[in-house]
């Protein structure tokens, strides 16, 4: 009797967690903080930050980058990594530009097209990994070479332009004053949050990532997942260039160069682990955020070229840093 009763009184000295132990807890909460101290700070020190513009330029560039960076929250979440998404927005925004241009489909349908054509180059990539088991490092470094090389081949390194105010809306236009890629970027990041929190695929997703065999063994199709994995990082990749191609009424061959670290340094930064099976969709698009932030500030503070790309890379390294951290 003493010790059931040591039990309960043990039981009511245990209080429940508090809202800040919880929001600690929580994988995306040092993003979070960081972006509301880094907005604050700009806020004070450039009084054109917070301008209407400004903020308009801010969520494109963070629309822009977060669609390849929630494809590669798939893969990373799965235990993989895609090296081509870069590459894949600009192929596909080439593709999609020559669609519309030459072979007549219809501004509406250019959209489901090119992230088609996305997901078959994705695709690609989970054929040789989720199927032959090839490393995904090597195989997406890879394609990304074959994706640029198909575009330089294809554009001879000139763009594909005019694409015409029929299609160009999609990347001028607005929906109640928020741009329509921002607005196209949160679409999609709902439905995966949706997805990953109650669909059985994204359960599966996380189990493969935590531990394949085991998912395996518990009668998961960890081949499948892969492969879809890789192919939805393809379509999103697609759909971020041929939005970029629309907000720049052509399809520019360098659509996508320098995207593939901030992709990576979003999902890493919004808790997605390099190792698989942990990660967060709202993380990523708080990460794409932060650093469209990031990206802005050092132009309105004036700071060299030259410097934002080591502030870039340092931040990259505290990403792999912190999730080292994170793992132990």
């Amino acid at each position: 009797m003493q010790d059931v009763h040591s039990l309960i009184a043990g039981a009511r000295s245990r209080k429940a967690p508090s809202a800040v132990t919880r929001f600690w807890q929580w994988e995306a909460s040092g993003i979070l903080v960081a972006l509301i101290v880094l907005t604050v700070a700009l806020s004070i020190a450039a009084d054109n930050f917070l301008s209407t513009y400004n903020m308009s330029v801010v969520a494109r560039q963070a629309a822009f980058v977060g669609l390849l960076a929630l494809g590669q929250t798939l893969v990373l979440l799965v235990g993989g990594i895609d090296l081509s998404v870069g590459a894949t927005a600009g192929l596909s925004a080439i593709v999609g530009s020559i669609a519309l241009t030459q072979w007549g489909i219809h501004p509406w349908l250019i959209i489901p097209f090119t992230m088609a054509f996305g997901f078959s180059l994705g695709a690609i990539n989970g054929i040789f990994v989720a199927g032959l088991r090839l490393n995904p490092f090597i195989v997406t470094l890879a394609t990304w070479e074959i994706f640029a090389g198909m575009t330089l081949v294809i554009t001879k390194g000139y763009p594909i332009r005019p694409l015409g105010p029929a299609f160009t809306i999609f990347g001028q236009g607005e929906i109640m004053g928020v741009p329509f890629p921002v607005v196209l970027f949160l679409v999609v990041g709902l439905v995966l949050i949706w997805m990953l929190s109650q669909t059985r695929f994204g359960r599966n997703i996380f189990a493969v990532g935590g531990n394949r065999d085991a998912a395996i063994l518990a009668g998961i199709r960890a081949r499948r997942v892969e492969f879809i994995a890789f192919g939805m990082a393809g379509a999103f990749s697609a759909l971020a260039g041929i939005l970029y191609a629309s907000r720049m009424d052509g399809g520019q061959p360098s659509v996508g160069e320098g995207w593939l670290m901030g992709a990576i340094t979003a999902a890493i930064l919004g808790g997605t682990s390099l190792r698989g099976g942990q990660g967060s969709i709202v993380g990523t698009m708080l990460g794409a955020l932060l650093l469209a932030v990031l990206a802005n500030g050092t132009v309105l503070m004036n700071v060299s070229g030259f410097w934002q790309r080591v502030i870039v890379g340092g931040v990259i390294l505290v990403a792999v840093l912190v999730d080292l951290l994170r793992r132990r």
